[in-house]
Protein backbone atom coordinates (compact mmCIF):
# COMPACT_ATOMS: atom_id res chain seq x y z
CA UNK A 1 0.00 0.00 0.00
CA UNK A 2 1.29 3.57 -1.12
CA UNK A 3 -0.26 6.88 -0.64
CA UNK A 4 1.31 10.21 -1.72
CA UNK A 5 0.48 13.58 -0.65
CA UNK A 6 1.49 17.09 -1.28
CA UNK A 7 0.69 20.30 0.15
CA UNK A 8 -1.56 23.13 -2.34
CA UNK A 9 0.37 25.63 -3.85
CA UNK A 10 1.05 28.82 -2.96
CA UNK A 11 2.89 31.30 -4.11
CA UNK A 12 4.28 32.16 -0.11
CA UNK A 13 5.05 28.50 0.71
CA UNK A 14 6.94 25.78 -0.91
CA UNK A 15 5.03 22.53 -2.24
CA UNK A 16 5.80 19.82 0.30
CA UNK A 17 5.14 16.16 0.10
CA UNK A 18 4.26 13.07 2.31
CA UNK A 19 4.76 9.41 0.93
CA UNK A 20 3.81 6.52 3.26
CA UNK A 21 4.50 3.22 1.91
CA UNK A 22 3.77 -0.02 3.44
CA UNK A 23 6.35 -3.13 2.84
CA UNK A 24 6.25 -6.64 4.09
CA UNK A 25 10.45 -7.82 5.47
CA UNK A 26 11.95 -11.18 4.83
CA UNK A 27 10.70 -11.88 8.79
CA UNK A 28 7.37 -11.56 8.38
CA UNK A 29 6.75 -8.46 9.72
CA UNK A 30 5.48 -4.96 7.80
CA UNK A 31 7.55 -1.80 7.71
CA UNK A 32 5.98 1.27 7.30
CA UNK A 33 8.26 3.67 5.28
CA UNK A 34 7.59 7.31 5.74
CA UNK A 35 9.30 10.34 3.39
CA UNK A 36 8.95 14.01 3.70
CA UNK A 37 10.42 16.91 2.87
CA UNK A 38 10.21 19.96 0.08
CA UNK A 39 9.25 19.14 -3.63
CA UNK A 40 12.47 18.30 -5.73
CA UNK A 41 14.59 17.43 -2.68
CA UNK A 42 15.55 14.23 -0.92
CA UNK A 43 13.52 14.25 2.20
CA UNK A 44 13.53 12.73 5.46
CA UNK A 45 13.11 8.82 5.80
CA UNK A 46 11.74 7.39 8.94
CA UNK A 47 10.57 3.44 9.10
CA UNK A 48 8.62 1.98 11.48
CA UNK A 49 8.23 -2.11 12.17
CA UNK A 50 5.31 -3.94 12.99
CA UNK A 51 4.41 -7.79 13.69
CA UNK A 52 1.28 -7.65 12.48
CA UNK A 53 -0.02 -6.12 8.63
CA UNK A 54 -3.14 -4.88 10.32
CA UNK A 55 -1.13 -2.84 13.09
CA UNK A 56 0.79 -1.48 10.38
CA UNK A 57 -1.75 -0.33 8.22
CA UNK A 58 -4.14 1.27 11.40
CA UNK A 59 -0.61 3.42 11.89
CA UNK A 60 -0.80 4.36 8.03
CA UNK A 61 -4.06 5.23 8.23
CA UNK A 62 -3.39 7.65 11.21
CA UNK A 63 -0.55 9.18 9.77
CA UNK A 64 -2.51 9.88 6.33
CA UNK A 65 -5.52 11.30 8.74
CA UNK A 66 -3.05 13.57 10.87
CA UNK A 67 -1.88 14.83 7.43
CA UNK A 68 -5.04 15.41 5.93
CA UNK A 69 -5.92 17.76 8.89
CA UNK A 70 -2.37 19.62 8.25
CA UNK A 71 -3.75 20.58 4.75
CA UNK A 72 -1.66 17.64 2.64
CA UNK A 73 -3.94 16.03 -0.18
CA UNK A 74 -3.69 12.53 -1.59
CA UNK A 75 -2.13 12.78 -5.29
CA UNK A 76 -1.32 9.52 -5.30
CA UNK A 77 -2.96 6.07 -4.09
CA UNK A 78 -2.21 2.64 -4.67
CA UNK A 79 -3.05 -0.66 -2.85
CA UNK A 80 -6.21 -1.55 -0.54
CA UNK A 81 -5.99 -1.80 3.27
CA UNK A 82 -7.07 -5.46 5.09
CA UNK A 83 -10.81 -6.01 4.88
CA UNK A 84 -12.06 -3.44 1.95
CA UNK A 85 -12.87 -4.57 -1.20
Amino acid sequence: MRIYMQTLYSPEQPLRFYHLHLQPDLLGGWTLVRETGLQGSRGRITREYFEQREAAEERLIERRDSQLSRGYRVVFREGTPLGTD
